[in-house]
């Protein structure tokens, strides 16, 4: 494990970890965009969007040939954002014959994008944050202790 890995991998976690609550604002912020985007000449709803996140190195020829040199046993090196997805969860359908937006039957297509499940998502991708920024400082506060004995 080289000296500064553990940064590394910290810093992969808090890149992931701020895109994810980016992504989670956004879906706050068009909780009720009823004009998203166009589809087939309609407009549709904003719809609620997640990051994925998977282990760095896996599936990739790098961590292959490292393993196969038997330079890397196999170790994680940190997370990656391997993509953003829509939830394909049905839009709410609420009944507003006022609304611009309406239908013949006065309901209007709302977007999938449940506050409550947000905030619970916000608090995770926060917590999640502020673990990896101490796991950061306790390694870099490693590192330094490190150098110093070594002088």
């Amino acid at each position: 494990m080289s000296l500064f890995q553990q940064l590394t991998i910290s810093s992969s976690a808090l890149t992931a970890q701020r895109l994810r609550m980016d992504i989670i604002s956004s879906n706050i912020a068009n909780a009720t965009t009823t004009r998203g985007r166009l589809v087939n000449g309609q407009w549709v709803p904003y719809q609620r969007k997640m990051v994925e996140v998977a282990p760095r190195g896996q599936n990739q020829f790098d961590s292959f040939l490292d393993m196969a040199m038997q330079k890397n046993q196999g170790a994680i090196q940190g997370v990656r954002v391997t993509r953003i997805v829509e939830d394909q969860t049905p839009f709410k359908l609420v009944y507003d014959p006022s609304h611009p937006e309406a239908n013949a039957e006065g309901y209007v297509q709302l977007p999938n994008v449940d506050l409550t499940k947000e905030m619970v998502d916000m608090l995770s991708a926060t917590r999640a944050y502020e673990a990896n920024v101490t796991a950061f400082n306790a390694g870099k506060n490693m590192d330094m202790k490190a150098l110093e004995i070594g002088r």
